[in-house]
């Protein structure tokens, strides 16, 4: 098949045509069972019943209609979305990028409204990933994004994740944020530790910095909390949303207090297709099902489930030396004797009918439904173990 877009993605051999719950059919009618959610965006499957009726509904109703308004579908998301979390106020964009964007943006901005210009150093950490912009891929941390996009923006200092000594070097009065991944996703599936962000709150308290939280990846139920925030105890100033925000439907969030949301006044930032109907309309669909118990109960109990399961694949094969992650973002460590070539597993695990991800060249990243059922995993893992070996022989 000609191929007219740019080079900057690799695409699989394959082309998914259509999907249903945890199952996608290719071109070719071949079947996978979707352990990767589209990168931990289809929270609830593939065309889940719930989100086609609200699209359909609000696609009779009104598509776009800019943002001089407010909709109804816009206001109905953001009440749901601070009604259930630390936050008052909450600015909607299209992606998970965009939402950083804003953040950073934000915490530059309220930095300045109370202490001048001097205050804007932000901190972040190594190897994590908060976007494409060249504000986002800047702050990320992994120079193998950002060096050919040179020279890239000033005053950010890079620290390494879970590190708390470093990060009480770093952190000072011109800080103006700290932005930390609960999960480090992109780079391995890494949780960072209670003393991490323990510290990185206390650190913010004292210096008057906005801590900021990228949950594009953990939030929306992927942990097993509706964020992963909740799993500690500890708030975030700013928090950023998206991936399963939408389950499939493009839409960013940004969530803030009342005490940080005023510095951003009107003009200071803004999105065309932010607080589109259609995106909110899904996104309350959505949201009304991934906060539900049943949902809740259904990640933790699958999570366990497919965890222990990869944690003996790796026994038996030993291709991983560790399974880690929370809720249903798992991550695959290889063995030393593989470091390097978890897109070759991806690739191997296509070919027996299940799609899987990779987080760095390390480590297979898994993120399925939050909705997969025993039988999907029943299916899944069996043929995960016979790519592995097929993969071994060869």
């Amino acid at each position: 098949m000609q191929n007219y877009l740019t080079p900057n993605f690799t695409f699989a051999p394959i082309i998914p045509e259509r999907g249903q719950g945890s199952r996608v059919w290719d071109t070719e009618g071949r079947e996978y069972i979707d352990l990767a959610g589209g990168i931990a965006v289809n929270a609830l499957g593939h065309c889940h019943p719930a989100l086609l009726a609200a699209l359909t509904e609000q696609a009779q109703k009104l598509w776009h209609i800019s943002n001089i308004y407010t909709t109804t579908p816009a206001q109905a998301l953001a009440k749901r979305l601070t009604e259930h979390t630390f936050a008052d106020k909450v600015f909607f964009c299209n992606s998970g990028a965009e939402a950083n964007e804003a953040a950073l943006k934000l915490a530059r901005k309220y930095a300045r409204d109370r202490h001048g210009e001097g205050k804007h150093q932000i901190i972040a950490c190594t190897n994590a990933f908060h976007g494409r912009t060249l504000f986002t891929v800047s702050v990320g941390g992994q120079p193998k994004y950002s060096r050919d996009f040179a020279p890239l923006p000033e005053g950010i200092t890079h620290i390494p994740f879970n590190d708390p000594d470093a990060l009480r070097q770093a952190v000072s009065a011109q800080t103006c944020a700290v932005i930390i991944e609960p999960v480090q996703g992109e780079s391995g599936v890494l949780p960072a530790t209670a003393e991490f962000l323990q510290t990185a709150r206390e650190l913010c308290d004292r210096f008057d910095a906005a801590l900021i939280f990228d949950e594009v990846q953990t939030g929306m139920g992927r942990t097993g909390k509706l964020f992963a925030y909740q799993h500690g105890g500890i708030a975030p100033d700013i928090l950023t949303s998206a991936k399963a925000l939408g389950s499939g439907f493009p839409i960013g969030a940004m969530l803030t207090t009342d005490r940080i949301a005023p510095s951003f006044g009107p003009g200071t930032h803004g999105s065309t297709f932010g607080g589109n109907p259609l995106a909110c309309a899904v996104g309350c669909a959505a949201f009304d099902i991934i906060n539900s118990e049943a949902t809740r109960a259904n990640t933790v109990r699958q999570s366990a489930k497919l965890t222990a399961a990869l944690q003996k694949i790796g026994e038996e094969t030993g291709v991983f030396q560790t399974v880690r992650g929370q809720g249903l973002l798992i991550g695959c460590v290889l063995a030393e004797a593989y470091a390097g070539r978890a897109a070759e597993i991806t690739a191997a695990a296509l070919k027996h009918g299940v799609m899987v991800l990779v987080a760095g060249a390390n480590v297979v990243r898994l993120a399925p439904s939050l909705l997969i059922e025993g039988r999907d995993i029943d299916e899944a893992v069996p043929k995960l173990k016979a790519a592995l070996e097929e993969w071994l022989a060869r």
